[in-house]
């Protein structure tokens, strides 16, 4: 599977469990830690933790790895090495404007 169709698998997994405002980054031109990041807003921290466990539970039989995941109610950051993906609250991803970060080193 290529790393574009692992990305819209991710996307699909996380709009069918209702996370909103999904974003994805492609970073294959700089020099950053992964090659795509994903944004997504979450409902709240329970629906945070739900988003989390359902990426596990349909993305791990398909061969996916997951090598860190930093969790909070607010925020959740999960490394799948080449794929980053952010499960934030509205409040805490309009707070840290990943977005304006994420943009400003693509150009």
């Amino acid at each position: 599977m290529t790393l574009n169709n692992r990305v819209e698998r991710i996307v699909y997994e996380l709009d069918k469990k209702k996370g909103e405002e999904i974003e994805v980054f492609d970073l294959d031109e700089v020099d950053y830690i992964a090659k795509r990041v994903v944004l997504v807003n979450s409902l709240s921290g329970k629906h945070s933790f739900s988003l989390l466990k359902h990426l596990k539970d349909e993305l791990k039989p398909l061969g996916e790895e997951f090598l860190h995941i930093d969790d909070s109610e607010d925020w959740i950051v999960i490394d799948m090495g080449d794929i980053l993906i952010h499960i934030m609250t509205p409040e805490y991803r309009q707070k840290y404007s990943l977005e304006d970060f994420l943009i400003n080193i693509t150009n």
